[in-house]
């Protein structure tokens, strides 16, 4: 079966690509992984996450914002000597801060879904891209997006990553028009 290029023979990305990647999600609760764990990318490749993801969960409380917003700096010590996932001061602290403004985005929409798919009008964006090189980094709405967010409180939150970020819970669907897992194909 035809595949996007970006994917490598692993097992494991081929099933996120299948099954995961570029299908709309809503729960509140994964939302705020994929952003965290997309923001935990940055400067690496999704891949180097993917394979670290189930130790981000254990790690971070199964990104449990209401738990994450608690932590302290026994539990940041904690995290940065966890060779399971990025070490990184400024990415752990990220988490914390992002779980502390996602409770006031929550308190303000409702629930995070409904913020974040408003930049989408609620409805997945459909592409229809021949080849990755056709695939852009960012966009207009990752951009606004990446904005809102920052002014809430968010880190690690840019336009690629907001970008990526929509890839991966399908507010927009960029498998490129010859992969199997394209609308239409």
């Amino acid at each position: 079966m035809e595949r996007c290029g970006w994917v490598n023979d692993d097992p494991l990305y081929i099933e996120y690509h299948d099954t995961e990647w570029g299908v709309p999600v809503y729960d509140d609760r994964l939302l705020f992984e994929y952003l965290n764990l997309e923001g935990a990318q940055a400067g690496l490749s999704w891949y180097t996450i993917l394979k670290k993801r189930e130790n981000y969960r254990r790690a971070f409380n199964r990104f449990d914002p209401d738990k994450i917003a608690q932590y302290d700096e026994e539990k940041i010590k904690e995290l940065m000597k966890n060779e399971g996932i990025v070490r990184n001061s400024l990415k752990i602290h990220a988490v914390i801060a992002n779980a502390h403004a996602y409770g006031k985005v929550v308190q303000e929409f409702g629930s995070f879904s409904r913020f974040i798919w408003s930049f989408v009008d609620e409805k997945p964006i459909q592409n229809h891209f021949d080849s990755l090189e056709q695939v852009p980094a960012s966009t207009e709405i990752s951009t606004r997006m990446s904005k809102e967010l920052k002014k809430r409180g968010f880190k690690f939150v840019g336009p690629t990553i907001c970008y990526a970020f929509m890839q991966a819970v399908g507010m927009v669907n960029d498998h490129v028009t010859a992969c199997r897992c394209h609308k239409g194909a």
